[in-house]
């Protein structure tokens, strides 16, 4: 049964055999002093007490105390991996940056995917959206490209984004999941209703993370040599094939195997069966974008590939684990704020909240410099600034060099030609509400047009089977925005929401009738 195990149960095994033929190291402190006892306290005789004079005591508790880093916000629970980008065919006539240089040119890449709402001990197998995020390690500095699997969100402003977050955790007062929060907010916001559709789909349980496509979901500028820009979005399409778990079998997994997509990536690279997602890209231009029909800033929307088609760059591969999960994925951080020269942020409203909230949230959880951490560094590009000193600065420091600017000693100078693209702002300053901007047609579209009719089906169960635990107000209000998107889509979740409510009234009936005394009660008040 021993010799049957996968590379996740034989990773100590497999540790063990890969040094054999070395000397063990010799045990030292943290700070490289070495130990001669590690398995019994210094104390004042056999029973004690502890002396304070024990440093190897303190030196081990001190640093166990503070293992734990605040996990994150959203996304807590992921796994990472390591390749390359190779690209494939010529997009210079979009884009100058240097990691889309020429055909065959290979970049370094980090991916981190994850789930969204769980916490660092949840299931892999939930309902739920998937990260995507990829950093390459570009010789202009990294690019970050935080997506997820789904070419869509939630809401469209990114001030609404803390409380949608909230109300996927846990109710305040009693620390519980609460369908009512969930619910209550996805029907005040109809804008939701396009990824709440994608997600209750088949695709809301993806098989894995080697089983589903990548998307940087967000509208993006990108700019050639010759300083002429388009917008773009960006796809990666999974090579190994879509695949979905049935919720059967998903909620086995997360009971008997709740690692199941962390285990199924890591086993698979260790295997050499290395995943990889073909790359594109989508282009409008900006005289496009001035005429479009809708809001092409819209992160509720998808640009229709008919008329903006997939224009394909290159092939993303993994092909390398972590040697160690917490250096390596725990500490990675993305940041969509960087961006090489080449790749700009658009007007969309949820990317430029992300471009301050993500850097943000990395240096209250890993600190000012989390961009000297190893997994982080942009290693392939010389970093030269006037940021100086911090908590855990990890290098020189920039030795000796001027810490402000400008000065006459010229340590870093502006370089012109990196000067963003100029953009014209003309509207007036105001808070411009967005709920209203067509929140249903491109719902209607994907229930009827991209569905079979097995897969409306279940995405109706699926809805349904997650609304009945919500109030009868809630309910109502969430039928009735799915009526808007067609009449179908309400019905059949309506009849279901029906049906469950009638059983759940019918058992609590059942339960009240049956509890002690309640035949006298009931025999009683026919009297």
């Amino acid at each position: 049964m021993a010799d049957d195990r996968d590379k996740t149960t034989d990773q100590m095994k497999i540790w063990k055999e890969e040094r054999r033929h070395q000397r063990p190291d010799t045990l030292t402190t943290g700070a490289g002093h070495p130990i001669g006892d590690k398995l019994n306290l210094q104390t004042a005789g056999p029973k004690g007490p502890l002396l304070v004079q024990d440093v190897v005591f303190t030196d081990e508790m001190a640093h166990f105390d503070r293992e734990r880093i605040p996990e994150r916000v959203v996304h807590a629970k992921g796994a990472g991996a390591f390749g390359y980008f190779e690209v494939t065919h010529d997009i210079s006539r979009y884009c100058k940056a240097k990691v889309f240089e020429h055909v065959g040119k290979t970049t370094p890449i980090a991916v981190r995917f994850s789930t969204v709402a769980g916490e660092s001990g949840s299931a892999d197998t939930v309902r739920d959206p998937r990260g995507f995020a990829v950093k390459f390690y570009t010789e202009e500095g990294n690019w970050d490209l935080t997506g997820n699997n789904t070419p869509i969100f939630f809401i469209r402003d990114a001030l609404l984004f803390p409380s949608f977050i909230h109300s996927q955790k846990r109710n305040p007062q009693t620390h519980m999941k609460d369908p009512d929060m969930v619910w209550d907010f996805w029907s005040l916001r109809p804008e939701s209703l396009h990824q709440v559709s994608f997600l209750f789909s088949d695709r809301g349980l993806p098989d894995g993370f080697r089983h589903m496509n990548g998307y940087g979901s967000h509208t993006f500028k990108l700019v050639n040599a010759d300083g002429e820009r388009v917008y773009c979005k960006f796809h990666y399409k999974t090579d190994q094939g879509i695949k979905n778990l049935p919720v059967e079998e998903a909620a086995r997994l997360a009971s008997t195997n709740p690692d199941y997509a962390l285990g199924d990536l890591f086993n698979a690279i260790a295997n050499g069966n290395y995943p990889s997602w073909t790359f594109y890209i989508q282009v409008m231009t900006f005289e496009q974008a001035e005429t479009f029909r809708f809001n092409p800033f819209d992160l509720t929307k998808v640009w229709p590939h008919k008329e903006y088609p997939l224009i394909p760059v290159g092939k993303l591969v993994l092909n390398r684990n972590p040697v160690n999960y917490f250096a390596e994925v725990e500490q990675m951080a993305f940041d969509p704020s960087n961006m090489p020269p080449g790749i700009e942020p658009s007007p969309d409203k949820m990317l430029q909240g992300r471009l301050f909230s993500y850097p943000d949230t990395h240096r209250h959880r890993l600190g000012a410099n989390y961009l000297q951490i190893p997994v982080n560094c942009p290693f392939r590009a010389r970093v030269a600034n006037y940021q100086r000193d911090g908590p855990m600065c990890m290098s020189d420091n920039q030795g000796g060099a001027p810490n402000y600017y400008p000065n006459s000693f010229s340590a870093a100078e502006c370089q012109p030609q990196f000067v963003e693209s100029k953009f014209k702002v003309s509207p007036d300053v105001a808070r411009y509400n967005s709920a209203d901007e067509d929140n249903v047609t491109q719902v209607r579209t994907f229930f009827t047009q991209v569905l079979n009719e097995e897969e409306r089906q279940r995405l109706c169960q699926n809805l349904a089977g997650a609304l009945k635990e919500a109030q009868l107000f809630i309910q109502k209000r969430m039928v009735e925005n799915l009526n808007a998107v067609h009449p179908d889509y309400g019905n059949r979740v309506h009849t279901l929401l029906n049906k469950y409510n009638a059983e759940a009234k019918k058992n609590t009936a059942v339960h009240v009738y049956n509890r002690p005394g309640a035949s006298t009660i009931a025999a009683s008040s026919k009297m």
